[in-house]
């Protein structure tokens, strides 16, 4: 056997084995597959000097960054085409929506694979499980007192942890912009008794 065969019998088990662990090890995001928000995304339509639309998102959730706000609805189909310790760029299956979503792995605690697995899921969640007031504060991505810690994380996303660093605190804070922030409290329940701006 001579010896470029012998590196390719060589080779092309160790190839195949990690192709392999990489199908069946976890979600592939970036290669195109689709995805679903299990909470509602809150962008940004603004407009360059080009006059062309910049659709943009943050990880802090901006729930009421002024003109051009839009939601994503939870369940929508996405592609994530990028994804950094900085940044994830989602494109809507739908509309075919650019969305430069902006991330900060320190402030997070956790990897950008982390983040995706709990901010996305493999097929849409059935938003029926809801309550009426969770429904309505999903539908227009709004707190409101009554709901449900799993009700406001589908209409606000989840809180930046720098500000909100366990999901069992009385207290969850978000932004409403970049300067501004909401503060969501909760009873003994986890049903929500205030909301501050």
């Amino acid at each position: 056997m001579n010896s470029r065969r012998m590196i390719r019998s060589l080779f092309l088990p160790v190839l195949l084995g990690t192709m392999m662990l990489s199908i069946f090890s976890g979600p592939v995001y970036a290669g195109g597959k689709i995805v679903y928000n299990k909470y509602n995304i809150h962008i940004q339509d603004q407009i360059d000097r080009k006059g062309n639309h910049h659709y943009a998102a943050s990880y802090a959730n901006y729930t009421d960054p002024g003109a051009g706000h839009m939601i994503i609805p939870a369940g929508s189909p996405l592609i994530v085409k990028k994804k950094s310790r900085k940044e994830i760029v989602f494109l809507t299956q739908k509309d075919n929506l650019r969305i430069e979503f902006e991330y900060h792995e320190p402030r997070m605690g956790m990897s950008v694979d982390k983040y995706l697995e709990l901010i996305t899921s493999s097929a849409p969640a059935s938003l029926s499980k809801f309550s009426k007031e969770d429904r309505k504060g999903i539908e227009g991505g709004k707190a409101y007192a009554g709901m449900t810690k799993e009700g406001i994380l589908t209409a606000l996303g989840y809180p930046a942890a720098h500000r909100t660093p366990a999901l069992d605190a009385g207290t969850w804070i978000y932004w409403t912009n970049r300067f501004g922030t909401l503060s969501v409290d909760f009873d003994a329940k986890g049903k929500v008794t205030k909301v501050t701006n």
